[in-house]
Order: C-alpha cells, then structure tokens, then sequence
C-alpha cells in the first residue's frame, strides 16, 4: 500500500496498481455530488500505471519518476516527494478536491495561483488640496501626481500583488495615455490584454483632501473590454481559480463565468442583469446609491452580497455585520479602496476560504491602501497578507 501524507496525517491510500496508465474511465475523487458547477462531481483521469518489481517498489517509483535521489535521503523525505507527485497530478485537474487540499505554511506549498480581472482603466490625474473648492474658489494644490487608474487596473495590481500574477482584460485608446497605461501597468506585475480601440484613453480628475477622501471627475467614455471581441484570447479565462468582473458586456461576463470562482462589482447590475450568470460573490459600497443591490436585482442570484460601510465595517448577505480592518497607518488616500478590497475578496475565496477569513483579508487590503498615495503605494502585498 502507498499511503499519501500531509504533516504525517494520512489523508488517502491508494494500491500501487491504482497510480496507474492506461486508457481508464475517470474516478470520483471528493465524493461531493454537488462538485462544480462546470463538471459537477470532481473527477479526475486515471495516471500512467508503472511497471514496478515486486523488491523495493517504491525507491523505483521514485528513480524513475525523478531520477536518482541522493542516498542519504531519509526514508521520510522520499514518502513526502510520492505525494507531492500524486496531489499535484490531481490538483493539476481538481484544485477545488478538499480531501487533497494543502495547509498553508506545510513544506508542499500551494501552485501558484492563476486570477484575472476583466474592467476599464482611465488614466488619473491627482491633485492633493487642503478642501475640495466651492464653486468659485480657486484651490492651491500641495502636491500633484498621475498614474493610470480604474476599477480594473486597481484591482489587477492587488491581485498581482497576492497572487504573484493577475491577466487584465481590458481595453485602452490609441493613445500615448492608452501606451502610459499599459507599460505602467506591465511594470506593476500585470499581464495585460487589450486591443487598442480608436477611442481615446478616458481620463479622469481627482482631489484628494486634508482628511484623504477623494472627489473624482471622469473625462469621456469608459472604455469596456468586448466579449466578442475575437482579438482578445478569452478563452484564458477557463479554468481560471478566479475572475473579478469590474467591467463590460454580456458576453465578457459569460467568459469570466468559465473560472471557478467569479465575483463582480455591483456598479454594474444593469451588465450582471442581462447576462444572467450565478455569481460567487456580488461587491459594492453601501454608501453609493448605485451600487445598493436588493433581493430580486439578480436572477440568479449571486451566493452572497457584500455591502460595505467605510469605517463601519459592512454586511454579508447571509452572514451579517462584519467589523472594518484596523489601519497601518493614518488616512492619506482613499482612492482604490474599494477595488483593493474587492481583489482581496477574490484572492481569498479562489484560494478556499471561509467567507468570514475572506472579507478580512478583504477589509485589510482596503485599510492598507488609505494609508498611501494613491492607489498603489500601500497595497498588501502577499507577505504582509500572510502576517
């Protein structure tokens, strides 16, 4: 028998003849009915099935498998490399198998996880001022800066940012602002996917006060990534661990649906309404008319709403209140707070955990970002998330 360890706690035994090739039907793995949505119950196919002597089996399991180990490898570190080689074959196919999942901090680190965001940029200019002018006023800056901006590139840099890697979907103009955009972006850590559109890049105008809130004034259209556009390689998106859906058509949020995990910001219902696809999670702020969603707004509906409140925390539906994250630092900046907030969400559930632990994490992204210039100076990077 070949038993698979985790911290020296058996979690599965296989028979040797059972890690096997050959043209065999696939197997239940999870014995959950309910399984994903794409392929309900988690199957996975059966492996080559190696021709092994009946002496010392296992050492040329693993000669063959990673050539010749070093013989003073301890007998316990060989178990270890059998498994790892075992689970990653399946993860490679169920990473949502519970039974085979890793405790985070164990020496079998988790494979690198693989997100996405689909949404608008804007290029964003900054303006700090002491209050935002009255009508009439005239407003001395103290200090002025721009970078690129928006739901999608905010969110895509968090998620880069804990995951290592994010891919955004999105669309720029054929401009030197569309250009800015994405060198600046790629520099953050994002694979960017976009088809310059004759549009110019939409642009936007942003005070920042005395006390960090922001009042912004967008300049021209937004410029949302097409779902039938060909020239976009949507199909990335399947079998994706997760996709935050910020902005664009129908059919855009059709493709993001083909991840495992899909969460979308409430600020587009009228979007989310049409196309007609269960969400994971719904975002918004509770404090924007806009974003409000009720029972009804969506069928069908998504599994659960998060509504936040600024320093107040916010409410899960189910679930209830939950409390805000204490900040690092004091108030500099409110910009991205949202969109940081909800990558951290997405980050979180991809990666299997409690909706609870989830909008923590969540909230602690939103803190961290109040605490710098502008959207990207203070994101929570996956160090400090583990902390």
């Amino acid at each position: 028998m070949l038993e698979l360890r985790e911290g020296r706690a058996s979690v599965e035994r296989l028979e040797l003849g059972q890690v096997g090739v050959g043209a065999r039907a696939a197997v239940f793995v999870d014995r959950d009915p309910a399984g994903d949505r794409v392929g309900p119950r988690a199957q996975v196919l059966a492996v080559a099935q190696l021709r092994i002597g009946a002496q010392r089996a296992e050492k040329r399991l693993l000669e063959g498998i990673l050539g010749t180990l070093a013989s003073e490898a301890a007998n316990e570190e060989l178990e270890d490399l059998v498994a790892v080689l075992f689970i990653e074959a399946l993860e490679g196919r169920q990473r949502h198998v519970d039974i085979l999942k890793r405790r985070r901090g164990s020496r079998c680190e988790d494979p690198a996880m693989r997100v996405a965001v689909v949404g608008h940029v804007e290029w964003v200019e900054f303006a700090r001022v002491e209050a935002v002018p009255k009508a009439g006023d005239i407003a001395h800056a103290l200090e002025t800066w721009e970078e690129p901006g928006g739901g999608g590139a905010v969110a895509a840099v968090q998620l880069a940012r804990l995951a290592g890697s994010c891919v955004l979907f999105t669309a720029f103009g054929s401009d030197e602002l569309g250009r800015r955009s994405r060198a600046e972006l790629t520099r953050f850590g994002v694979e960017v996917r976009a088809i310059p559109e004759a549009e110019p890049t939409r642009r936007a105008f942003t005070f920042v006060d005395a006390g960090g809130e922001r009042t912004i004034t967008v300049l021209g259209e937004k410029l949302r990534p097409r779902g039938g556009d060909s020239r976009l390689p949507w199909h990335e998106l399947r079998g994706l661990d997760a996709v935050y859906f910020v902005s664009g058509d129908a059919e855009a949020l059709h493709h993001a649906r083909l991840a495992r995990v899909l969460v979308a910001a409430a600020r587009e219902l009228a979007t989310l309404r049409e196309a007609g696809v269960e969400l994971d999670a719904l975002v918004g702020s509770g404090e924007d008319e806009s974003e409000l969603y009720h029972p009804g707004d969506l069928d069908p509906p998504p599994r659960v709403v998060v509504t936040t409140s600024g320093g107040l925390g916010g409410w899960l539906q189910p679930g209830g209140p939950f409390r805000p994250a204490p900040l690092p630092g004091p108030i500099v900046d409110a910009y991205g707070c949202g969109d940081s907030f909800a990558a951290g969400l997405t980050f979180a559930l991809a990666r299997g955990d409690p909706i609870e632990d989830a909008v923590a994490l969540a909230a602690r992204c939103g803190a961290a970002v109040m605490t710098g210039r502008g959207p990207y100076s203070a994101q929570l990077d996956a160090e400090a998330a583990a902390l």
